[in-house]
């Protein structure tokens, strides 16, 4: 249980970081409260995220900062909750980014897309969303796409923040345990960044699906580097609707 906030700062959420319709990507707004949380130690330990119900955009929201928490609050709502843990994060398997790269022909979302506005797997203009399109890998359990950072989500000092390498890490761990014509919304995501992510580098973003109780799907998801070193590593918790 978190104790009175101690620190309170005031957030909203620009538009262009949407997931479903009028809400934040659930990826970049459990990023952007886990680094509300751990600040510039993004190695330090690995953070959970649990989105308690959708973030609006452009709404003016706050920050409370507990002694060992974080919770971003809607009036007198509680949206998202970050905390560390404890937790030995399982990546999937490391996928050469040309063999990613080929994946993303099977992604599903090229077909049919649920949510065609999302920041981070939507069918956006280059340079505006992430574009990771994650298919199948042939002959694997593995979901892969190839990402190509664009330029235009550094921050101001040149570098790729943790919210955006949080969001590229989201989408993956579901479209990799979605069923034909399913989809999800992200109810908690635990990440750790062990390293930077550069503007216009290239990376493989590497999905597994790690099984379903009832209507929660777990994933896990990936970061690697061109040569197979791991970057980020998350696991998450996919709620379908009733």
């Amino acid at each position: 249980m978190t104790t009175a906030a101690e620190l309170q700062t005031v957030l909203s959420v620009p538009a262009r970081f949407r997931g479903p319709a009028g809400t934040a990507n659930g990826g970049w707004i459990a990023g952007t409260v886990a680094e509300a949380l751990n600040g510039a130690e993004q190695h330090r330990s690995p953070v959970e995220v649990t989105l308690h119900a959708p973030t609006p955009l452009e709404t003016e929201l706050r920050l409370e900062h507990h002694t060992n928490a974080v919770t971003l609050c809607d009036g007198e709502r509680g949206l998202v909750e970050a905390i560390p843990v404890a937790a030995e994060l399982t990546a999937p398997g490391f996928v050469p980014f040309n063999v990613a790269a080929r994946a993303e022909a099977g992604f599903p979302g090229l077909v049919r897309h649920p949510v065609p506005e999302c920041f981070v797997c939507g069918l956006r203009e280059p340079g505006d969303g992430l574009r990771i399109f994650p298919g199948p890998v042939e002959g694997t359990d593995l979901h892969a796409a190839g990402w190509r950072v664009p330029i235009t989500v550094t921050d101001a000092d040149g570098h790729v923040p943790a919210p955006i390498v949080w969001a590229a890490l989201d989408c993956v761990s579901g479209w990799a345990g979605f069923r034909p014509g399913e989809s999800a919304l992200l109810g908690r995501l635990t990440a750790q960044v062990h390293r930077r992510v550069y503007p216009g580098g290239t990376y493989s973003v590497v999905g597994r699906a790690a099984g379903r109780v009832g209507r929660k799907l777990f994933g896990e998801s990936a970061i690697y580097e061109t040569d197979g070193t791991l970057v980020a590593v998350s696991r998450a918790v996919w709620i379908l609707p009733k």
